[in-house]
């Protein structure tokens, strides 16, 4: 074979060596023994939707529309300073109190339904109950403070100190007219008695608690009825739901009486002198442990319908009850037992619905 034939034969072979070895599957590189950590996506924990608070709707900057209340002169002042905190709070409607009387209070709520809320010394009576189921409403209480009632006489009286009921009975049902005949050490002069008039819850509950067991029926009982006539028979007596009518009228002799809620004491103790009833001075103690025989329970009134569909009249109650107790004893009154606060908040959760 010629030596161009052999190197020929030498060039096709390289050729065929190197084309087989294009032609080949590639060797795969060894793979790292690294692990290859997937990237497994963890669900984010659903975020919790913001908590509505249910009591939102009923802040006082949070309603409108007007509010009517009336009734009770002792509770006017306690209803008078919540209604102006209700507005330092921003609640922008008009907020009306009215000083009428707890029974022209229950007449207006229940008779004419021309209020809100009824202001009370006293319990609604049956009476005012049907009255109201007349028109449709259903009265709800809400205890909102205890008040001590005050006897007092002028601050230049300088002879009594100290009254038992019995002798408070026998002033204010006539027995006694001049003070000697309360007791003989004490000048010869005519008593000049005060009162709140018919219409007021504290005329009914001093009534009932002090004129009524000297006013006896044929049974040898108790007679309200009896009392009343008794007290509104007085020759001279002066009455008025005004209770600073009745402060000016005592203030101004040495020889008069009255009575009235403990907080227009407060406002005129310069001017008048509260007696102890029984040897007990009204104070919170004395009040709480049931020794001052004067104290009663202070209410205000509403109605379930008037709450739904009046939100800022539920907001105004919710609002009242929150705060009473943190204002109750400047105004001149006494915080009522934690429990009856505590059975007005959820008769007010029941009548709302919440």
């Amino acid at each position: 074979m010629s030596k161009t034939v052999r190197s020929l034969l030498f060039v096709v072979v390289a050729l065929s060596l190197v084309l087989a070895a294009c032609g080949a599957p590639a060797t795969e590189a060894p793979v790292a023994t690294e692990a290859v950590v997937e990237a497994t996506e963890v669900p984010a924990e659903p975020t919790a939707a913001p908590t509505e608070d249910p009591m939102a709707m009923y802040a006082p900057d949070a309603v409108t529309g007007d509010i009517i209340t009336a009734g009770s002169s002792t509770v006017f002042p306690l209803s008078e300073r919540m209604a102006e905190l209700f507005q330092q709070e921003g609640y922008t409607g008009n907020i009306t109190v009215d000083s009428i009387g707890s029974g022209a209070g229950f007449e207006r709520f229940c008779v004419a339904g021309e209020s809100d809320i009824a202001n009370a010394s006293r319990a609604i009576k049956d009476s005012e109950k049907e009255s109201c189921a007349a028109i449709g409403r259903t009265p709800i209480e809400f205890r909102v403070g205890t008040d001590a009632l005050a006897v007092v006489v002028s601050a230049q009286n300088d002879f009594v100190t100290n009254l038992t009921k019995e002798q408070l009975g026998k002033i204010f049902s006539g027995e006694f007219t001049t003070w000697d005949q309360v007791d003989a050490s004490f000048p010869a002069e005519t008593i000049l008695v005060y009162s709140p008039g018919s219409d007021s819850g504290t005329f009914d509950y001093f009534v009932e608690a002090v004129v009524a067991p000297l006013t006896l029926n044929a049974d040898g009982k108790a007679d309200v009825a009896l009392g009343e006539e008794a007290l509104l028979g007085l020759e001279g007596a002066q009455f008025s739901e005004d209770d600073n009518v009745l402060v000016k009228g005592v203030e101004g002799s040495p020889y008069a009486i009255g009575y009235f809620g403990y907080a227009y004491f407060v406002e005129n103790q310069g001017a008048l002198k509260a007696l102890d009833i029984e040897g007990v001075t009204p104070n919170q103690e004395d009040v709480d442990n049931g020794t001052y025989p004067l104290a009663r329970p202070l209410f205000i009134y509403s109605d379930a319908t008037i709450m739904t569909e009046k939100p800022q009249v539920a907001a105004f109650i919710y609002f009242y009850l929150s705060n009473v107790n943190d204002n109750i004893v400047d105004v001149g009154y006494f915080p009522a037992p934690a429990d009856a606060l505590q059975s007005a908040m959820d008769a007010w959760t029941t009548g709302t619905g919440n």
